[in-house]
Order: structure tokens, then sequence, then C-alpha cells
């Protein structure tokens, strides 16, 4: 899985970078369509990259009130994605539940 591995360290570095709206392009337009339609809206990689597009606009200084909104309808999404296929006891359901908890609202 060597282009998952990849893919996790480009969203990654796009936002340890700070690099805000680069990030939130790819994961837009290019990584999640792409994700959704070959893999699936449940698949573990989509929502991934949906998790770290919420990430990116939660992070960003310059998000505004509708950002954020969208990163926690993102986030509320991927929880109960991650419950439904993966379990309320899997490691990637309960990273989602702790970092949606742990998300605070500006």
């Amino acid at each position: 899985c060597g282009s998952r591995s990849d893919g996790r360290v480009g969203r990654r570095s796009l936002i340890a970078l700070e690099a805000w709206d680069e990030a939130r392009t790819l994961l837009s337009d290019e990584l999640l369509p792409a994700a959704r339609r070959s893999l699936g809206a449940d698949h573990d990689l989509t929502l991934g990259l949906n998790q770290s597009l919420a990430q990116a606009l939660k992070a960003n200084p310059a998000s505004t009130r509708d950002d954020l909104f969208e990163a926690d309808r993102i986030m509320q999404d991927v929880v109960q994605r991650r419950r439904r296929v993966f379990g309320p006891a899997h490691p990637e359901t309960l990273r989602a539940e702790q970092e949606y908890a742990l998300a605070v609202p500006r």
C-alpha cells in the first residue's frame, strides 16, 4: 500500500507546512473526488482524506465561520461512518472521536 502512505505523507506535509489553501485545494478538488469514485465514501482512505480536510479547515487561522462549520460537519460524518463501518472500538474510530471531541470551536 505504498500509494496510501504516500497520500498520507503528502496531505499531512501540506498541513504541517501550514499550506492551508494548497491542502484544501488538493483534498477537495483532486484527492477526495478520486477516492470517492474509486474506493467509495466509506473506505478508510476516503475517510482519512475527509478527516485531513477538516483538520486543514480548523487549523487555518484565516478560516471563516462557514469553514469551521464545514469542518465540524465533515468530522461528524467521519465519526458516524467510522462507527458504522469499522465499529466503535476500532482504533481509527476512537482517533476520529477524540479529534472531534478535542476540536475547540473559535
